[in-house]
């Protein structure tokens, strides 16, 4: 069996990460007879495009998971704490992309290419953070030829972390901003036209950790296996559509130099683009619709000196890709491929 013969339910269908996973259903020639859309209650009885057919959105129900091979959960965590048990019940895989299962340890939270012995056959799949996805991807071609001992890195995140709400508000803050006419806030605490500010999850009273720094700390930590990992994040929201972007400084395990290290990164599936002649690097608007993580400005830390055969262990870098492609619903699709090319 193949991704192109097995029967699909995607619920939060209209949302972004799950119109991005039914493009990219529909880039792999996934018939529309062998898919099933859900969405809200007020949604149901409408229609959904999906290449050049129409998909009549149903309500997420039992009835709806019943007789599906795989369902992909895209929308929030309430929804797939209800759903998922359901949808595993009726003999389903569910690949969930809400934070619901991403902290328990009986549920794979899987990277595929990164961390394939994770999954053994559960029936539900936690796809991680999208920031999380990013940064390991990024250096799992360093962690598996140096090792790492420490990360520090900054993430500069696409609104479109917070969904379509936060697509909507740049661009009509953006718009006020152009003509003069202020608008308040909403979606964010503070206004993401024209503007930086520390990300919008919650902020641990005690140690000053945000939500999402905390994810990626987590995540990164059980992705890779390494529960004592020193990670250092700070997580900013950028007025940017749907591209994030990291900077990275990583402690390895041992000195090397840095042709080694873009030798290695060029070798293990990112894209490089690291000219410094031009001063061209990743940008989200390059990395915006494709399917790669981007790495560049790879050097050497320069708070540290190099030993005498020019290497070291710190190297700080820039990490970029399309958060609700590489960082959700294409990670999503490549653990379906990758379980159904296990024979499940």
């Amino acid at each position: 069996m193949n991704l192109n013969q097995t029967k699909i339910g995607v619920v939060g269908a209209t949302g972004v990460v799950g119109r991005e996973l039914l493009s990219i259903l529909a880039a792999r020639g996934v018939p529309p007879s062998l898919l099933r859309v859900a969405a809200s209650s007020e949604a149901s009885g409408s229609t959904l495009s999906y290449g050049n057919a129409e998909l009549i959105l149903a309500e997420a129900s039992a009835n709806f998971v019943a007789g599906l091979d795989l369902v992909f959960l895209c929308a929030g965590a309430d929804v797939a704490q209800r759903l998922a048990p359901v949808a595993r019940a009726a003999g389903a895989i569910v690949i969930d992309n809400s934070s619901a299962f991403r902290a328990d340890p009986r549920v794979p939270l899987w990277v595929p290419g990164v961390n394939d012995p994770a999954w053994s056959g559960e029936s539900v799949i936690a796809n991680p953070n999208c920031s999380a996805i990013l940064l390991v991807r990024a250096l799992e071609p360093l962690r598996a030829a140096f090792g790492i001992d420490s990360i520090i890195l900054s993430t500069y995140q696409a609104v479109s972390g917070a969904g379509q709400a936060g697509l909507s508000a740049l661009w009509s803050q953006t718009q006020a901003r152009l003509s003069q006419s202020p608008e308040p806030p909403s979606v964010f605490p503070e206004s993401c036209a024209f503007n930086v500010f520390s990300h919008d999850s919650e902020v641990e009273l005690d140690s000053g950790v945000n939500g999402e720094e905390r994810k990626i700390i987590e995540e990164t930590r059980r992705i890779w296996g390494t529960p004592s990992l020193a990670i250092t994040p700070t997580c900013l929201r950028v007025p940017v559509e749907r591209a994030h972007l990291e900077s990275i400084v990583v402690e390895l395990g041992m000195a090397v130099s840095v042709d080694q290290v873009v030798l290695t990164l060029s070798q293990g599936g990112l894209r490089i683009r690291d000219d410094r002649a031009r001063n061209q690097f990743p940008t989200p608007r390059l990395a915006t619709g494709t399917d790669d993580v981007w790495v560049g400005r790879i050097r050497p830390d320069p708070a540290v000196a190099l030993d005498g055969r020019g290497c070291t262990r710190r190297f700080a870098l820039l990490a970029c890709a399309d958060q609700l492609r590489v960082g959700a619903a294409l990670n999503a699709v490549r653990i379906a491929e990758a379980i159904i090319a296990r024979g499940r």
